[in-house]
């Protein structure tokens, strides 16, 4: 069940009309109006009514207040010091249920924000949100879930599975530890300014034990080795990293295949093969 603000709030044209909020370039901004849409965002990460809701870039608040309609209790990081007046009101409206860090977000740990549960669910400002990504990955026990508004190329190469020409580092990083699904696309006129590309909501979900072990930093490595070169066979892109032959047939891997062409378990057969050869030579 939810419920509206404790006053009412002016709508968002009026906001940017009235704190001057004209979407600024340099940081990736690209203001979401639309209320029932960002309702719609808010039901994707199914309840949120427990822990805390991680919002990157709030900008005006249209997802804040369908949030906080929802019932979340959120911690907003907005780096635009301009944002910060329009989500004052937004905090006077729903007392005690939202809280707005000024900051950058690249330089703040949201793993270690509020409490658990914790989820993020966010419109990601393009400039910065899949570096965003590559780090909330990387820690599955700190979040419950990951809803977030990103460029639908990025998204792409997260859903994408072996044999997709999309399917590279990010693919094997969140297949490895994540349950990852498409949930809407989002055309370019639905934001102000509208962007140049499309935009699609992904939700995430830690998996309940990795697709299979493996040392994160190894494989790492061995995804950049292997996609780095992505049209050589991996008898040749994973030189770098010992003897290739050698480590395929350890892993139980055609040495002739591509990267794209082996599955998330078989990167990191892959990357156990590289560390025990590593740990050998020591």
């Amino acid at each position: 069940m939810t419920a509206g603000p404790p006053k009412d709030l002016p709508p968002l044209r009026d906001v940017i009309r009235t704190h001057d909020l004209q979407p600024r370039k340099g940081l990736g901004q690209h203001f979401l109006l639309d209320l029932g849409l960002t309702a719609r965002i808010a039901r994707v990460a199914g309840d949120i009514t427990d822990g805390t809701t991680i919002e990157i870039g709030p900008g005006p608040g249209g997802l804040t207040r369908s949030l906080l309609n929802a019932g979340a209790t959120v911690i907003a990081i907005e780096k635009d010091e301009r944002c910060l007046a329009p989500l004052a009101e937004i905090v006077d409206a729903w007392p005690g249920k939202l809280e707005v860090m000024q900051g950058d977000a690249l330089r703040i740990d949201a793993s270690a924000l509020g409490s658990a549960p914790r989820r993020v669910i966010a419109n990601l400002p393009y400039n910065i949100g899949t570096e965003l990504l590559v780090r909330w990955l990387s820690k599955p026990e700190a979040f419950t879930s990951i809803t977030a508004m990103i460029q639908k190329e990025v998204a792409d190469r997260i859903v994408a599975g072996p044999g997709s020409k999309t399917f590279g580092r990010l693919s094997v990083f969140a297949g490895w530890r994540w349950e990852t699904k498409r949930a809407l696309d989002v055309p370019p006129e639905a934001f102000t300014p509208p962007p140049k590309v499309e935009s699609t909501v992904i939700h995430m979900v830690p998996l309940e034990r990795p697709v299979a072990e493996a040392d994160a930093s190894t494989l790492s490595r061995v995804t950049a080795a292997t996609f780095g070169q992505r049209r050589k066979m991996l008898r040749s892109s994973l030189k770098t990293l010992g003897d290739a032959q050698s480590l395929c047939a350890t892993a139980g891997i055609d040495p002739t295949l591509r990267p794209e062409q082996i599955s998330v378990a078989d990167f990191c057969a892959l990357a156990r093969a590289v560390a025990d050869v590593e740990q050998s030579e020591t």
